[in-house]
C-alpha cells in the first residue's frame, strides 16, 4: 500500500454543506477503489498565491491517504471534470504526520499546549 497526500481547492463561493458534500463525495471514492483514508483536514478559506478561474481565494480540503496508485487516477480523473474544483494536487509520501496540523488557529493550538503543560 502506498501512502498519499492529496488537497483539492474548492471554489471561493461554495458553502460549507457543499464542502462537506464534496469531502464525502471524494472519501466514497477512495473506498469503492480499495483505498482507505486515514484523515481529513478542512484547512478552510485561504488566500491564493494568484487568481485561479477569476477566484481570489479557496476553500482547502487535505486527505491522507492509503491505497495504491488506481485510487489516485480515479480521484483525478473525477476531479478534473468537477466544476466546483479549481485545483487539485497529490504527493506520495513515505509516511503521515498525524500529531500536527498545519492549518490550525493559534489560539486552538496555545491551548492544546497550555493543556499538556
Amino acid at each position: 500500500m502506498n501512502l498519499y497526500e492529496h488537497t483539492i481547492i474548492a471554489r471561493q463561493d461554495t458553502s460549507p454543506s457543499e464542502i462537506k458534500q464534496l469531502t464525502e463525495k471524494y472519501s466514497k471514492i477512495v473506498e469503492k477503489n480499495n483505498g482507505e483514508i486515514v484523515k481529513t483536514e478542512n484547512w478552510g478559506l485561504l488566500n491564493l498565491s494568484y487568481l485561479i478561474k477569476k477566484n481570489k481565494k479557496g476553500s482547502y480540503i487535505h486527505f491522507k491517504i492509503k491505497g495504491k496508485g488506481n485510487v489516485i487516477q480515479e480521484l483525478e480523473k473525477n476531479e478534473a471534470i468537477d466544476k466546483k474544483l479549481l485545483r487539485y494536487l497529490t504527493i506520495k509520501v513515505k509516511k503521515f504526520d498525524l500529531e500536527k496540523n498545519y492549518f490550525s488557529k493559534k489560539d486552538e493550538t496555545e491551548k492544546k499546549t497550555n493543556i499538556k503543560n
